[in-house]
């Protein structure tokens, strides 16, 4: 493993120890909307991270796409936090919030008026929710008009205040994935023929205003995106990525003084080379190999600054103690991932009770 990966990296107006970053993982334990003590202990567990990002956290009501899933639109939400952030700073690490609002990947069975999920175009995911009870079939989405879409742009700008409120170092963007800004970003889900849809660049806006607005609020320096050009995932689809992304990025320029930009290799890394050459500050590379650890060194070797890994960490609270020394992995039992309480959540072994 490449030496480099313990050395200290640049991520806007911090430092990171190191550059073995921990990934966002929805695990569904927010009972009630807010997280807990279990939940301060799962990230406190794997502080030793160079940067932990949490799992997605909706601006909003209508943000929501799971159930059980923590916000931070409300106080109770904010101070609910505060035990998570100090836990993660207890270790002497850093902790961003992971902002997601889910678009059409939602359900009526979330919200409190029964209304539908919101989405750039009327068009239904295709894809499955857990209701709490049963799978249930995501609905087709209600189309944002132009001024709700403004509205969701301050409300993701709001959501990045009260993170800071509530103890986090910075927040990360979510447009990847098949959440609401990849929805934008893609012709497959993106039918638009106004100023938020067409071409590439017009696609691009919606992402440009929300990173506008979250630094404007919090400090460029505190903010980052996340974006997986070639995923699949929520029955995404887009013609042409490069060109998509090649769009984005250009109407970021103004914008390298971001925390970092953040890309998931979901679907494929031949893209990952365009974003290097593209961004100009810190990126991030999530290779998505799983307990595959080979893929840090190819991302590191083909410029990224740090690496951000999931399920690794998920089941290895001292993943970066392991991955120095060479021992071997707890691998994660896919039956905890979502919901439960502390089993498959806090009481994976480190390698000292073995």
């Amino acid at each position: 493993m490449s030496d480099s990966l313990f050395q200290p990296v640049k991520v806007g107006r911090y430092e990171a120890a190191n550059r073995l970053f921990m990934a966002p993982m929805t695990r569904s334990r927010a009972y009630g909307g807010r997280p807990d003590a279990l939940v301060a202990e799962y990230y406190g567990q794997r502080a030793s991270s160079g940067l932990i990002i949490t799992e997605g956290i909706q601006p909003s009501v209508r943000g929501q796409g799971y159930i059980n899933t923590p916000g931070l639109h409300d106080v109770a939400q904010v101070e609910a936090f505060k035990p998570v952030t100090d836990a993660v700073h207890a270790r002497g690490s850093l902790i961003f919030a992971q902002i997601m609002h889910s678009g059409r990947i939602g359900h009526p069975s979330l919200y409190p008026d029964g209304g539908l999920p919101v989405a750039p175009s009327p068009i239904a995911s295709g894809q499955e929710l857990f209701d709490g009870e049963k799978m249930v079939p995501h609905p087709e989405p209600r189309e944002l008009t132009a001024a709700e879409i403004h509205e969701v742009v301050d409300d993701f700008a709001t959501a990045a205040r009260n993170a800071v409120e509530a103890g986090f170092d910075g927040v990360e963007i979510h447009g990847a994935n098949g959440y609401l800004i990849h929805q934008f970003l893609a012709d497959g889900t993106n039918h638009r023929t106004d100023e938020y849809g067409g071409d590439a660049e017009r696609r691009s806006r919606f992402a440009i205003e929300v990173v506008d607005a979250v630094a404007d609020t919090i400090g460029a320096d505190r903010t980052a995106l996340r974006i997986s050009p070639e995923n699949g995932y929520n029955g995404m689809s887009d013609s042409d990525p490069a060109a998509q992304y090649t769009a984005l990025l250009q109407g970021l320029r103004h914008r390298s003084d971001l925390a970092f930009l953040h890309t998931t290799q979901i679907g494929g890394a031949e893209l990952t080379p365009l974003v290097r050459r593209l961004w100009e500050g810190t990126l991030v590379v999530n290779p998505a190999t799983g307990l595959d650890l080979s893929g840090i060194d190819a991302a590191l070797a083909n410029g990224a600054d740090a690496v951000a890994l999931g399920s690794a960490w998920l089941a290895n609270p001292d993943l970066d103690e392991r991955v120095r020394t060479g021992a071997d992995l707890n691998a994660p039992d896919a039956a905890t991932f979502y919901g439960g309480d502390h089993t498959g959540y806090t009481d994976y072994p480190h390698l000292a009770d073995a």
